[in-house]
């Protein structure tokens, strides 16, 4: 499956009531809500003597991926789009990989 299909087929569980406006804002808050639910697996497993439950974790980032595809949706950018401009900058930020110095020192 290519990023763009996930997109495409994650997003026939979108709530087809929302408008533009709110699919982004559902999105944005979506990715707090489940990005804040992945850290509490991790700061269990650090903090509080829990093992990791990497399978727990994993379901986690199914659901940052399922609203990050919308935000990206909602902005009609195909998600391909997104990941590539990451890796370009990452590219442009690091070109021999990544470097403590020249994330101190970088230009944005």
């Amino acid at each position: 499956m290519t990023i763009n299909e996930y997109q495409k087929l994650a997003m026939v569980t979108l709530n087809p009531e929302l408008d533009k406006k709110d699919v982004l804002i559902n999105g944005v808050m979506g990715l707090c809500g489940e990005s804040g639910e992945a850290i509490d697996i991790v700061k269990k497993w650090l903090a509080q003597g829990h093992a990791l439950d990497k399978e727990k974790l994993a379901k986690e980032l199914g659901d940052i991926a399922w609203y990050l595809a919308e935000t990206a949706y909602a902005l009609e950018i195909p998600l391909e789009d997104v990941f590539r401009g990451n890796i370009e900058k990452l590219a442009k930020r690091y070109p021999e990989g990544f470097s403590a110095y020249r994330s101190v020192y970088r230009k944005d």
